[in-house]
């Protein structure tokens, strides 16, 4: 019998044995140091959901230690007995009859046809080993996720780059988070988010930018609304969303003009002597060019860019300034965004300014959207080395190199290619093969047919997905079927950097693995096993990152492993050797000290720039996308299967526009209309609203056909892609 066969039966043996605890918690996996001897037929256990980067705990009810039915944990200092639509049906998608069972293998004839592990990893290895040596090294490339466990995800990025030898890999979180983590890095020095969401509760000031936090983070909209100090909620959104009609004061602005806005409350501040002169000299650098910067941005000016009146201008820096605990907080409407990162960061610059940050109830904070962005952005080794290292720093490739015991060459020296740039890579015939992981960029990604055009164009593409129905899945050569959320065990990081604990609650159907163990097979099949000798469990592998965060702002080291995080409630990073991690809420930069060589964030700023695609005659409309309902999630790979779930969001595609805008068109309610971009032309019922502003209309995003409009235009610091904004045109079906 050869390895390869060997392997997988002794993977497959492992998860295909009789439903026991000792099967779903392996000794030393969980943390428990040793299984229990009888188990119980009934009982719970703590787990945080797979869905948001709010990271709720639910409660799972387990019979005959199966997993049956779920409830909000009522403990946990993240949701307090809440949760949403999608947490409540966590457990319901994982029933789908679309679920991988089977690895699936393209024939001669085209079709997905069911084939034996043994083939489908000797294909994989086989067919990307060709690939590479035809090509070179750089030939194969992965695309990953922040939606699997933080241990997956590292796994995943060393075996490709260190056992590999691929230079390009990058995460999904490109789409999401990439904004935020350059606009930190950039101004802190680090990757550092610096609240927690009992900030929600002690603001007297929130500023919501961009986020329509009512539906895209309900459990956090939750904790606004339990703030005793009845605050000032100011939300900046160009959509009369269902968060800005609870807002006391809702600046309906021009779209992407926040950055002359920002600027311009900036210079008012300044002007008025409403800044914190001590904070800013103490520990800030680039202030004064700063102060010169902003005089250009005029009351006259940022009214005609922004679409405000002078009046809401000065109401909102009047705000700011009577704040004594003022939050800001953004999300995607400033992410995706053609300027992003300095949007961001003129938000930041004003926290800086007015010394809103490191107290209770401060700070520049961005809200994550999946499940374990921050996990990904720390320990995938795409757009960092382990631990938040980097890949271009010679002394950070020695740490850990030393940390993994392995020879320091097998570690890149330059980053990887970005996301959008991989697939400009397979445009050009440069990467000929790619690894996709728990994504779905046949739907997601921009300018959706041309990325369908793109991924036809390789000479092999893996899908590795819970789910054999996804739109990527369908195009695939070779389809690897993975466990989900329940299936197996890791960590994920939240949006206040608190680390949880999820659990192996049920089997995955059929023969699917978790991406651990297929990462496994990999390993084993490619010939670099031996370099992952360590990594023989989840729980290894947390204490691999453990020694990988040493020192570094990330810090976990004093963690000691699962059960700790699971007593806890969660940990937030920070957490080094000696320190009592237990403490449930934790801020950065309360010594306003920040991560630069210096101790000082920097004041970071540009010339604003116009949208990069105008509206004119043919397309006159300016296209917005976003959260459709509380009960959609991204390209509802999952939502989409739950029953009940449907039931919560309209059948249709729709479509709001103005009523003016309708009424001028004569399009009527629930009309099915066409947009048009100069990318595509798709269909959707036609609701008009008051609630979008005359000339422009809005999307959700979750919809396979939104995709086929939006325009690829990417921010030049993060490269993040700019999805809420393009010119269409609207008529009738005809």
């Amino acid at each position: 019998m050869n390895a390869l066969l060997q392997s997988v039966l002794d993977i497959v043996h492992q998860r295909s044995g009789p439903l026991t605890r000792e099967l779903l918690l392996e000794p030393g996996e969980f943390g428990l140091g040793q299984v229990p001897s009888k188990s119980k037929p009934n009982s719970t256990t703590d787990m945080v959901c797979g869905y948001c980067a709010t990271g709720c705990s639910l409660r799972v009810h387990l019979q005959d230690d199966v997993a049956t039915n779920l409830t909000p944990a009522t403990e946990y200092p993240v949701n307090l007995g809440m949760a949403c639509p999608k947490g409540w049906e966590a457990l319901t998608v994982l029933n789908s009859p679309e679920r991988a069972t089977t690895p699936l293998l393209r024939d001669e004839a085209g079709r997905l046809r069911p084939v034996p592990w043994e083939q489908a990893i000797s294909t994989f290895v086989d067919r990307f080993g060709q690939i590479q040596a035809a090509h070179g090294a750089e030939s194969v490339a992965f695309l990953s996720t922040g939606q699997m466990p933080t241990e997956e995800m590292a796994f995943l990025g060393a075996l490709a780059k260190f056992g590999m030898g691929m230079l390009h890999g990058d995460g999904n979180t490109r789409q999401c988070m990439a904004t935020a983590v350059v606009a930190y890095k950039q101004a802190f020095g680090f990757d550092a988010p610096p609240y927690t969401y009992a900030d929600f509760e002690e603001s007297d000031v929130i500023v919501l930018v961009g986020s329509n936090l009512c539906l895209t983070h309900p459990i956090m909209w939750e904790r606004v609304m339990r703030n005793p100090h009845s605050p000032e909620i100011i939300v900046i959104d160009p959509r009369m969303t269902e968060t800005a009609m609870n807002a006391t004061q809702h600046l309906a602005l021009t779209p992407k003009s926040d950055q002359s806005m920002f600027y311009g409350i900036a210079r008012i501040l300044i002007e008025q002597g409403w800044v914190n002169s001590e904070y800013i000299d103490q520990s800030t650098t680039g202030f004064d060019e700063f102060a010169k910067f902003v005089t250009q941005f005029t009351d006259e000016r940022v009214a005609t860019e922004s679409g405000l009146s002078v009046e809401q201008i000065h109401r909102f820096a009047r705000t700011i300034h009577e704040g004594e605990r003022v939050s800001f907080w953004w999300t995607m409407g400033v992410n995706q965004s053609h300027q992003g990162v300095r949007t961001a960061q003129a938000i930041i610059n004003l926290a800086l300014m007015t010394g809103n940050i490191g107290r209770p109830g401060t700070g520049a904070n961005s809200i994550t959207g999946q499940c374990n962005a921050m996990g990904s952005r720390l320990f995938s080794n795409t757009t960092n080395l382990l631990g938040g290292h980097d890949f271009t720093n010679p002394d950070h490739r020695e740490k850990i190199a030393k940390v993994l015991d392995i020879d320091v060459s097998r570690i890149p020296s330059e980053n990887s290619l970005p996301y959008h740039k991989i697939m400009e890579g397979i445009l050009r015939g440069k990467i000929k093969g790619l690894w996709v992981i728990c994504t779905n960029p046949a739907h997601s990604w921009i300018n959706q047919k041309q990325c369908r055009d793109i991924l036809e164009r390789l000479d092999f593409l893996v899908v590795q997905d819970m789910y054999h129905s996804t739109e990527t899945a369908q195009m695939a050569d070779l389809v690897l079927p993975a466990a989900g959320w329940g299936e197996k065990e890791g960590t994920f990081i939240n949006s206040e950097r608190r680390i949880g604990v999820i659990k192996k609650v049920r089997r995955a159907p059929g023969e699917a693995l978790s991406d651990f163990n297929i990462f496994r097979l990999v390993a084993n099949a490619w010939g670099c096993g031996d370099l992952f000798a360590e990594w023989s469990s989840p729980a290894a592998v947390f204490q691999i990152l453990k020694r990988c965060s040493l020192g570094q702002p990330c810090d976990i080291s004093g963690i000691d492993g699962y059960q700790q995080i699971d007593a806890a409630g969660g940990i937030q990073w920070p957490v080094t050797t000696g320190r009592d991690p237990v403490e449930q809420e934790r801020r950065l930069f309360e010594d306003g000290r920040f991560y630069h060589a210096d101790g000082r964030a920097k004041f970071l700023f540009d010339e604003p720039r116009s949208l990069p695609e105008q509206t004119n005659e043919r397309y006159p409309f300016l296209l917005l996308t976003g959260r459709g309902s509380a009960s959609q999630w991204h390209t509802q790979t999952r939502t989409k299967q739950s029953a009940v779930l449907r039931k919560l969001y309209p059948e249709n595609l729709i479509l709001e526009l103005n009523r003016g805008d309708a009424d001028s068109l004569g399009i009527r309610p629930n009309e099915s209309v066409w947009i048009e971009s100069q990318r595509g032309r798709i269909m959707a019922k036609a609701f008009p609203t008051n609630a979008v502003q005359r000339g422009q209309v809005f999307l959700p995003m979750h919809e396979e056909a939104t995709n086929e409009l939006t325009f690829a235009v990417f921010d030049p610091y993060s490269h993040q892609p700019a999805y809420k904004s393009c010119a269409v045109g609207v008529s009738r079906f005809t």
